[in-house]
Formats: C-alpha cells, structure tokens, sequence
C-alpha cells in the first residue's frame, strides 16, 4: 500500500492531460498559470502537472462554477495551501460561502420568477391561439 501511495505522489500529466480531463482549453490551463493559480514544473519547454495542480485547478474550475472571482477564487485556494485550523482564515471562507450563497439564492428567486411569468403569457398565448 505504501508503494501504492508513492506512485501516486509521483504521477504527473502533461497539458493536454490536463486539458481533457476538466474539459478546458489548453488555452485556459495556460491563463491560469499565467495568474499564478497553478505552476506546474517545467522541463525544458515541456508543462509537468503534478497532483497539486489537479487539485488547485478542480477548485478553480469549482470555484468559476459557483460564480466567484477569480481573486476570491485566489484567495480561497491560498487558504486551502495554508496550514488548516486558523480562525480568521476560516471566518473568510464562511463568509465568501455566506455571500455567494446569498447571491445565488437571489438569482434563482429571479429565475423563478421569470419562469413564473413566461409560463403566464405561455398560457395566454395558448388560449389566444384556440380563441
């Protein structure tokens, strides 16, 4: 099992690895490298993607999913790479997931409501169709 957890450690995808397995561009893996979101090892001109820039782009691609900014997303990913139990850090990251919480709660009562509304002219428009 050790050696198991060894090779693990050591696997490393190229960006075209990378790229297919989160289904973006390797346009976008390099955007994110450029922004210091991840920093594979170079060997020549070759991009070596270890585990921890798996993990760090799964959170960034999360991140984009659930609306947050790219520096929140940043910031978010910082904490994630610093030691684990400090109560301001995790205070901020409460607080993020408060605000997106509050944001998407809001778009969806707006998508509600729109729904709401084309399903009523939907029925009006039907019945203008059968009149």
């Amino acid at each position: 099992m050790a050696s198991r957890t060894v090779l693990e450690r050591e696997q490393t995808w190229t960006i075209a690895q990378i790229a297919e397995e989160f289904a973006i561009t390797h346009r976008a893996v390099r955007h994110y490298e450029e922004l210091g979101l991840i920093s594979p090892e170079r060997r020549g001109t070759i991009r070596v993607y270890h585990r921890r820039d798996r993990t760090r782009l799964a959170l960034i691609l999360r991140g984009k999913r659930l609306g947050f900014p790219l520096e929140e997303i940043r910031t978010i990913i910082d904490l994630y790479d610093a030691p684990r139990g400090r109560r301001s850090q995790l205070e901020y990251v409460l607080a993020q997931i408060d605000e997106r919480r509050a944001d998407l709660e809001a778009r969806r009562r707006d998508l509600d409501e729109a729904l709401a509304e084309l399903d009523t002219f939907e029925a009006r428009c039907r019945a203008d169709l059968k009149a």
